[in-house]
């Protein structure tokens, strides 16, 4: 039998790549009309571009709280 250990931080960091490759997707699904020659995409597409951002902050908080937990107590 294996027993996984969850970490402190593990949650946050698969929900920030998560998030982060849903922003990857957005971007690319809102760069590919400039290529193409069609018409662009209404603004909200744009808007979820920032998912990008946001996952990777969301990840960074994951690491942080990880190491976190993982330091000693003075």
């Amino acid at each position: 039998m294996s027993t996984t250990f969850s970490g402190a931080g593990d949650r946050l960091i698969r929900v920030g790549a998560i998030v982060f490759f849903l922003g990857a997707l957005s971007t690319l699904a809102t760069m590919a009309p400039l290529f193409l020659g069609t018409d662009p995409l209404p603004s909200i597409a744009w808007s979820l571009c920032m998912l990008m951002g946001v996952g990777f902050l969301i990840a960074a908080a994951g690491v942080i709280r990880s190491v976190r937990a993982g330091s000693p107590k003075p």
